[in-house]
């Protein structure tokens, strides 16, 4: 399904949740409705019958939700899209997280309780176990004009101010769109082909083995300028906590590049970077809050942009996959070591909150070297150092995290990753991402070495028992735990906190500011497919652009046949930027990954001129 199809359904389904809300409004009720579609037919609608039943549950989208899993009998509401008339509050939005459910389209925001965008953002919170896409602004003045003139009503007919007070209170937005928030509808429609764009936001991610995030956001700038030398052109490279990440941090304006020698992942000298940031002098990042209804930064920006330094670490540059090196005897042996060693150096020179990107490792060590480079004890039986790598966890018999948190002291380390795979079990870090490391795609083989981890990682969650504030029960099943070989679950057990990737870095890049005057988002990276609405950059990305109500365009490299999730994150075309029949290494090379992308733009920008 197109997006002008899409928009036609969303708004043909709006049109019937209003039908519920003027329902709601004969009763004397606040005007809400809301119905829920499974496979294209509205299976349940409701409207607001709050003061009706003496019910504080019943608001229109929630009665409409519990009527759904009625009429599909079970309680998960996969596959369905909740359309209702106002932004939902906190209760309807959890239900919606708890049903399940995939799409949530609502038409007037809510500036005082609405939380898929206004005051919270739950669809989309990594600390919750869903989440789902939101369309915001469908029908938003009809939905409105509905609140407006039941309010004027009562104001008219002389209700009574415990009445009015009420329905207020059930309606905090009282009708009104917050005038902070550009209308969706509005965006979308100053910036349809037909229209002239004058403000473009250049945000792609690398295309890996052949340009970086700035260089491809160049080649696109080069195209628009061929286009219309007067569309106003801003850059702000991307990354989602893998490859690029650094080069995306460094290009903030104050940010200095370190160097220091360490241990790569099989013991041998390597020398490693990583980004400092003074946020007290540097253009770091913005302070949460300045940026529009866009939901809070990772807590740990919160520290930093109050003044101390920031460190942002690649953990590939010390214990990065080498495929000249990947073997099975490779993948036993590789460890976190040198990653340990560059968050130590971070740690000393006084950062106060360090990013560690936890993408492209070459590790199944659980982060067990990570741990040892910053002073833990990991010790076997008979109180010896156990040896390196994943082959070393078979012998861990006691773990002391002592040392390794007093090396830490204050710093807040923030691990980046766009990985949701535990620590632990068929979809944990030796099943899952094993065999790219090397280990044999054997099950019985993976199912073995998957029972040293499970050992390690319960001692290592008693080892973590220590914390005063664990926001963890059990850690081998915690989402992320498993990402680069489990070096995400030695962060958490350090007090450490697992973020996406891509959010924190364009907190630190300060998208939001930037996307705040943009007509259009141009997006992209080397190779689209299914998997990149699993957290990957462009999905970031647009996720954040659709909820502002900027379009969406993603230029890349090669797509997959069905992209239908991207769609739904809110990517509006995905256009192949490969200008002639050409072979992969030619198209890789930089010169002509530089046409492609320069004429592909100006093809674009053509569109929209």
């Amino acid at each position: 399904m197109d997006t002008i199809e899409m928009a036609e359904l969303d708004e043909r389904f709006m049109r019937e949740a209003l039908a519920e809300a003027r329902v709601a409004a004969q009763m004397g009720e606040v005007p809400i409705g809301a119905v829920v579609v499974h496979e294209g037919k509205i299976i349940a609608r409701a409207h607001n019958l709050r003061e009706h039943d003496e019910d504080p549950s019943a608001h229109a989208e929630f009665s409409a939700m519990v009527a759904a899993s009625r009429a599909l009998g079970r309680w998960r509401l996969t596959g369905c899209t909740v359309y209702v008339t106002l932004e939902p509050c906190t209760m309807c939005a959890g239900l919606m997280v708890n049903a399940r459910i995939d799409r949530c389209v609502y038409g007037a925001a809510d500036p005082k309780g609405g939380a898929l965008g206004s005051l919270y953002d739950l669809n989309e919170d990594d600390r919750l176990n869903h989440a789902f896409e939101v369309t915001a602004g469908v029908l938003e003045d009809e939905c409105a004009a509905e609140l407006t003139a039941f309010f004027s009503d009562l104001r008219r007919h002389g209700v009574t101010a415990a009445r009015r007070d009420a329905c207020a209170d059930e309606c905090s937005a009282g009708a009104a769109v917050s005038p902070a928030r550009p209308t969706a509808a509005r965006r979308r429609a100053a910036s349809r082909p037909g229209r002239p764009v004058k403000n473009v936001l250049l945000a792609l991610d690398a295309f890996k083995g052949s340009a970086s995030s700035a260089q491809v956001e160049q080649w696109a700038a080069e195209g628009i300028a061929r286009a219309d030398k007067a569309i106003q052109v801003q850059c702000v490279p991307v990354a989602d906590g893998g490859e690029g990440t650094l080069d995306a941090v460094l290009s903030i304006p104050g940010a200095a590049e370190r160097r220091m020698e360490v241990r790569d992942a099989f013991g041998i000298t390597c020398s490693a970077r990583y980004a400092w940031l003074d946020a007290g002098k540097a253009g770091a990042p913005e302070v949460p809050g300045e940026r529009g209804p866009r939901s809070a930064a990772p807590e740990g920006l919160l520290a930093a942009a109050s003044g101390g330094a920031i460190a942002v670490i690649e953990m590939a540059q010390a214990a990065g996959l080498d495929l000249s090196r990947r073997s099975h005897e490779a993948a036993l042996a590789a460890s976190t070591y040198g990653v340990g060693q560059l968050v130590r150096a971070a740690a000393q020179e006084g950062a106060r909150t360090i990013y560690l990107g936890l993408g492209g490792s070459a590790t199944c060590d659980g982060g067990s070297g990570f741990l040892r480079a910053l002073g833990a004890r990991l010790l076997d039986d008979a109180g010896r150092e156990v040896r390196d790598g994943l082959v070393g966890l078979q012998d861990v018999a006691y773990i002391d995290l002592s040392p390794a948190l007093d090396a830490l002291g204050g710093t807040r380390v923030v691990a980046l990753a766009d990985v949701k795979s535990p620590l632990v079990g068929p979809r944990g870090s030796i099943a899952v991402f094993g065999p790219q490391k090397g280990l044999p795609d054997d099950a019985d083989t993976l199912r073995a070495y998957d029972r040293w981890m499970i050992a390690y990682g319960a001692l290592l969650d008693e080892a973590s028992r220590r914390l005063e504030d664990r926001a963890f029960r059990s850690l081998g099943g915690v989402p992320g735990a498993g990402a680069a070989g489990g070096l995400g679950a030695a962060v958490l057990a350090l007090g450490g906190e697992l973020v996406s990737g891509v959010d924190a870095v364009l907190d630190l890049v300060g998208f939001d500011a930037k996307l705040a005057d943009a007509d259009l988002v141009i997006t992209g990276e080397g190779m689209m497919d299914e998997q990149s609405a699993a957290g990957k950059a462009p999905v970031g990305v647009a996720r954040r652009a659709q909820a502002a109500g900027v379009p969406v365009v993603a230029l890349v490299g090669g797509r997959a046949d069905e992209l239908d999730a991207l769609y739904r994150a809110g990517i509006k075309a995905v256009i192949p930027v490969v200008r002639r029949p050409m072979s992969l290494d030619e198209a890789l090379r930089p010169e002509e990954a530089r046409r492609n992308l320069t004429c592909a733009a100006e093809t674009l920008m053509r569109l929209y001129g």
